[in-house]
């Protein structure tokens, strides 16, 4: 399988995600649209798309940006799985009718994450992951609500072959470290609601049933093609 992912700055990088895709013998290619402009797959080149985080906005006003939208409704239109995590949820919340807005909390650190759906098996009712945004997605009534957490309703969702996490479980140590190193000024604002600095999340480490999630996600979309 060819796995594409779609990478929006420099210390936000796939994570675990890598490692599912060696573990199944996948092809992965990771692109760089917001520093590489026009380098982004064909749909017919796409068997997974994985979007990931990064510090824009969707409704930023940007052609690269409407371009990866573009790229997600001729894949979504295939039938084909995609993955999003935070600004990526986001991006397939538009394609598929859904808005962002502005959270009612800006949330960044670790907190625990609700399971809102039986949609997918396995999942715990309960789990820590990280948030990293202020922003959020909201979702058409034809997609549904996966995790939510008490400060923000809208964590995940679910449609078809789609998932977007508004949160991180593809994160390893390294992956934690390297996000605090580039970015802890946005985890030390006063307007963060989880009051985690940068040392706070590097002392908290990375829950060690994330991976295991993060593969039960990424193979609940690839057997929704089959």
């Amino acid at each position: 399988m060819r796995i594409h992912v779609l990478q929006h700055t420099p210390n936000e990088g796939p994570g675990s995600i890598a490692r599912w895709s060696q573990k199944h013998g996948h092809e992965m290619t990771v692109h760089h649209p917001a520093h590489f402009q026009d380098v982004l797959p064909k749909a017919e080149d796409v068997d997974f798309l994985v979007i990931l985080g990064g510090p824009m906005s969707p409704n930023d006003d940007l052609p690269w940006i409407a371009e990866e939208r573009s790229l997600i409704a001729q894949l979504m239109a295939q039938h084909k799985p995609i993955f999003g995590a935070c600004y990526g949820a986001q991006q397939i919340a538009k394609v598929i009718g859904g808005e962002v807005l502005d959270a009612p909390y800006k949330e960044v650190g670790w907190a625990p994450v609700k399971r809102v759906s039986d949609r997918i098996p396995g999942l715990p009712e309960k789990v820590e992951a990280l948030h990293w945004h202020e922003q959020m997605f909201a979702i058409p009534d034809q997609a549904e609500l996966l995790f939510s957490t008490d400060l923000v309703k809208n964590q995940g969702f679910v449609f078809e072959n789609l998932l977007g996490l508004q949160f991180h479980f593809e994160p390893e140590a390294d992956n934690v470290r390297e996000m605090v190193a580039n970015d802890s000024a946005y985890a030390n604002d006063a307007k963060n609601a989880l009051h985690q600095t940068g040392a706070d999340i590097l002392a908290h480490g990375v829950p060690s049933n994330n991976q295991g999630i993060m593969f039960l996600l990424l193979d609940y979309l690839v057997d929704q093609t089959n």
